[in-house]
């Protein structure tokens, strides 16, 4: 029986996964444990945004050791190949606002030639077939989402981003300082541009994502 972390940043995110599951009880602030698929799964929810999602990654990996760890939440999507609804493995992400501004121009810390690492990129996911079968992305993680033509423009022509989340890059640097397996799994919400919520496909895409979810869990 395996130990898993499931981190999720909304309660919303995470209802389709805690409806299948027994519920076992609170472990603790924001973390309740359930069993089921002959796992003991933990079920933290952060809140949106990198530094929740920081600070209570590395306080549950701290306090329970795990055998995994997975994040599972909505995106926005910078490539029209990706359908609304369609399920996404996050193979990296990067911190896209680490940098300094000169003048017009952004620079990063790598042309900064800062020892800062802004890129984490997952070599080592979980072995599961249903995670094997998703499409591989490329994400960047932010504090503010996009919403600007310009903006947008000025992001994909730097980073070639292909889905954006405001929590991803936290949650995979806490499980790299801890040194455990993960996966960032995202299904896709809407298309990354001026907001029209009237367009997004929220019950969709989190539908998606809990299915998902528990074949991965049921993988594992």
């Amino acid at each position: 029986m395996s130990r898993i972390l499931l981190v999720a940043a909304t309660a919303t995110e995470a209802a389709p996964v805690e409806a299948a599951l027994d519920r076992v009880g609170p472990r603790g602030p924001r973390l309740d444990s359930y069993r089921g698929h002959s796992h003991d799964i933990d079920i933290l929810t952060t809140g949106i945004g990198m530094v929740a999602t920081a600070a209570w990654c590395s306080r549950a990996l701290a306090q329970q050791p795990y055998d995994l760890a997975l994040n599972v939440g909505v995106c926005g999507s910078f490539d029209p190949g990706l359908d609304l609804g369609r399920v996404v493995h996050v193979v990296s992400d990067r911190i896209v606002e680490l940098g300094a501004e000169d003048g017009d121009e952004f620079l990063t810390f790598d042309a900064l030639e800062l020892p800062v690492e802004a890129t984490c990129v997952n070599s080592a996911p979980p072995v599961s077939p249903t995670i094997a079968a998703l499409p591989a992305v490329r994400g960047i993680t932010v504090n503010t989402v996009h919403g600007n033509e310009r903006s947008i423009a000025s992001v994909v022509r730097r980073f070639t981003p292909q889905v954006e989340s405001m929590e991803g890059a936290a949650f995979m640097y806490a499980c790299a300082v801890h040194s455990i397996p993960f996966a960032q799994v995202r299904a896709v919400s809407n298309i990354v541009a001026r907001r029209d919520r009237a367009s997004w496909k929220m019950a969709e895409a989190i539908a998606a994502l809990g299915q998902t979810t528990l074949e991965i869990i049921s993988d594992l």
